[in-house]
This record gives structure tokens, sequence and C-alpha cells, in this order.
């Protein structure tokens, strides 16, 4: 089964999610903190045999509970110190392309995160910049966009990752 693919039932009805026990719960916690421990490091984390947790590890990607392991770079550090949340609102007649106009947005370069919404607003995107008019621009320029009825900017003081909740 490939990550992130509902499970189905013979009669074509998703299958609710195997449940996660504390096992796999701690891995998923310890990979939230530092997704390149070494999995001998990892299992005596957790309190399993290094096999069993490379077993557990790599079930839970099968399962496509873990999706992918990434690398968290500093927009700063990399000459985008502007963040911001944009608030998108589609025009009514472009609610058939949601998903194509999703994958497009996501390529732009400023784009760090596209979230797909429901309530009043169809997508938040988390966007990085150089500066306030790099930001300015990219705005009056997406806005443009005659699929989009509306947008609203948030700029981002602060981002604290949390690594709660597994």
């Amino acid at each position: 089964m490939q990550p992130g693919r509902v499970r189905r039932a013979g009669n074509g009805e998703a299958e609710p999610p195997a449940p996660l026990d504390a096992v796999d719960r701690a891995i998923l916690r310890a990979l939230t903190g530092d997704a390149r421990i070494p999995n001998n490091a990892l299992a005596e984390l957790v309190g399993v045999a290094p096999s069993t947790c490379l077993g557990r590890v790599r079930a839970l990607r099968e399962r496509g509970v873990i999706r992918g392991f990434y690398t968290d770079i500093d927009p700063a550090s990399v000459g985008r110190a502007i963040q911001a949340m944009i608030s998108v609102r589609m025009q009514s007649h472009a609610r058939t392309r949601l998903a194509e106009f999703a994958e497009t947005v996501a390529q732009l370069p400023e784009v760090l995160n596209v979230f797909f919404l429901a309530g009043a607003d169809d997508f938040l995107l988390h966007v990085a910049a150089r500066d306030t008019e790099n930001l300015r621009d990219f705005v009056v320029n997406f806005s443009g966009n005659a699929d989009i009825a509306l947008t609203e900017t948030n700029l981002i003081f602060e981002h604290i990752r949390s690594s709660a909740g597994y």
C-alpha cells in the first residue's frame, strides 16, 4: 500500500486506521524531534530491540503514518526573512479546479506549504519572501489570478514547531 492512501474494505468503504500503541507513539515523538536519529539509538530510547524498531518504522511508513522525512530549513538563513500566512478564497466558478490550483501554487518559489481548508477560506498558504517588497509583489501578482476572489495576508513574527500530540 502506498503512503497516504486509504485502505478499503472488500465493500469499498474505508477501513479504520490500525491503532497506534505506546511504542508506535514513542517512535513518532522521537522522530518528530530528530528524524535522523540512528535506529539503534531510537530502539534504545523507546525500549525495543533494534530489529523490532526498524520493523515498526517500516510498518509506520507503509501504513502512511510516516509520510516522509524532511529537512527543516530556516527561511531567513537562505535570504527569505519575511514569512506570512495568506488566506485564499476562490471564485465560485473555480471550485472544479481546486486540486489543480493547489498543485500550481505549491510550485511557486515563495510558497512553503499549502493547506486546503473547510470554512470561509479555501486555502492557507505559508510563504517566505526576501523582504516586504518581495512579499507585496507576490501578493499583488498572486491576487490578480481571475480564479481568486479574496486574499488576506498575515505576517508571521515567530514560528515554533510543536512535537506534542504523538
